[in-house]
């Protein structure tokens, strides 16, 4: 989560009350307006109160309208109808909740064969809060497997971890909290992602494992997992060193599964040890949900998993936090049940078929230039073709916003700095309709911003509205 300050100035108006928010007294509201930045002195009605908070959020953009965003955004009645039964239980309560740990542990199971485990009723797994928790899980697994493997040498040695400058942020964060250096492969030309060839030369005795994501946030494309273990096979080869692969699915994990079935890259591959995707994303549920899944218990340090006596249960457990609502992990159920595989599959089908159509008409429109077409993850990038020198990205991001499409617009990382892009994500929800009116909405800016005399972005740092 961010971080906040505290208000700089205490003198600040307080908030603006309606007269007719106040029920029974409508002048009450105006005498009584709450402060801004500071606990108010006495209580406010509720129906007041309610108010206050919905017109704030009023100005926040429209989530159905969000192409930045891959977490999902729209859920079927019946499924908030279940998380609203279930906000109230603590998921770390498993004997006063055992139906509701049940059910987690069904969509465990269901993930270990869904993911060709070899034994699923080997793997080990559990729910998170969401993939940045899962990926800490997995990489603290693979350190911890690193140091008993090497203990005669740890802690002088330092451990490495292997990704490409892709990666979600999270990884990056898992290294500078656990002290592992973090080797970064750059993108070069037109490959946006890790190459693994050269994730292979970049390891070491002292790397815990390398990072594959099947799906980048940056333009959609899978990373080839089959291919880097490959390259790893032929490593251990040369050099004995067995190098464990973890797979960021964070997205691709629920959508490969379904319309990518002959694409190899889980558990059918032995060095894939573990794999985390987010509930939230492609697995159809409100934020925020995410799994981790281990090939088997060995994969596990059980030094890593806490047995704590928990009002009167012995229960294991492998978390970050501790206390959490159980409604998402019983809308996930929900929609493992609800769709099922044929569901799953219709879903995601149509997600990326809109995807594709929509990418190939943005293409049409001759100002633009695919990086990616949607036919990998749900999503395309796109950047201005070389000819348009009128306007950039970050105007186009700017002036779709004026018709509540929130569209990000940002710089490629090391070695493609040079490459700014426009990312559309399509969702569940993200119907053709919508996709209509998307094109319509940029196809009618396209002639006031042809007109510009140069692009008006001065600060692109500011601009970029690509933060996950």
């Amino acid at each position: 989560m961010p971080l906040h300050q505290g208000h700089q100035n205490p003198d600040e108006r307080p908030a603006s009350v309606n007269p007719f928010y106040g029920q029974a007294n409508p002048v009450s509201g105006m005498t009584e307006a709450p402060p801004k930045h500071r606990l108010p002195d006495g209580p406010l009605p509720p129906t007041t109160a309610l108010q206050l908070v919905h017109d704030e959020l009023m100005l926040d953009g429209n989530s159905r309208l969000n192409l930045a965003t891959f977490v999902t955004t729209w859920m079927e009645p019946q499924a908030g109808v279940l998380m609203a039964e279930c906000r109230d239980k603590n998921m770390i309560d498993k004997d006063e909740y055992p139906r509701t740990a049940e059910l987690e542990r069904r969509c465990v199971a269901m993930l270990a064969d869904l993911w060709n485990a070899p034994d699923p009723s080997a793997a080990v797994g559990c729910s998170t809060t969401g993939s940045s928790e899962a990926c800490m899980l997995a990489g603290m697994a693979l350190k911890r497997r690193w140091t008993q493997r090497n203990a005669d040498r740890y802690p002088g040695a330092r451990p490495n971890l292997i990704m490409g400058v892709n990666v979600q942020v999270c990884w990056e964060k898992f290294c500078n909290f656990w002290e592992v250096e973090a080797r970064q492969i750059p993108m070069e030309g037109d490959r946006f992602h890790l190459d693994p060839e050269a994730a292979a030369e970049l390891c070491d005795e002292n790397t815990i494992g390398v990072v594959g994501i099947l799906g980048s946030t940056f333009d959609g494309s899978y990373e080839p997992i089959e291919e880097l273990c490959a390259a790893l096979d032929r490593l251990q080869e040369r050099t004995g060193l067995d190098i464990p692969v973890h797979v960021d699915g964070a997205s691709g994990a629920m959508v490969a599964p379904f319309v990518d079935e002959d694409l190899i890259w889980d558990f059918r591959l032995p060095r894939v040890s573990s794999i985390n995707t987010s509930g939230h994303k492609y697995g159809l549920v409100y934020p925020g949900v995410g799994w981790a899944l281990w090939r088997t218990a060995a994969e596990l340090p059980e030094e890593l998993v806490f047995r704590v006596n928990y009002l009167g249960g012995d229960m294991p457990t492998f978390a970050l936090n501790f206390s959490r609502p159980g409604a998402q992990v019983v809308a996930q159920y929900y929609t493992f049940l609800r769709l099922g595989r044929a569901g799953y599959r219709a879903v995601q089908q149509t997600t990326r078929d809109v995807a594709r159509a929509l990418a190939e008409r943005v293409d049409c429109l001759g100002d633009f230039r695919l990086i990616t077409r949607g036919d990998e993850l749900p999503v395309f990038a796109f950047t201005t073709a070389p000819e348009v020198t009128a306007y950039d990205v970050f105007d186009v991001s700017r002036r779709m916003r004026e018709s509540g499409w929130l569209l990000p617009a940002y710089t490629f990382p090391e070695n493609r700095e040079d490459l700014s892009v426009l990312r559309v994500v399509c969702r569940n929800g993200f119907t053709s309709d919508l996709a209509d009116l998307f094109i319509e909405d940029l196809t009618r800016l396209l002639p006031e911003l042809r007109r510009q005399p140069r692009p008006l972005t001065r600060d692109k740092a500011a601009e970029t509205g690509f933060h996950h």
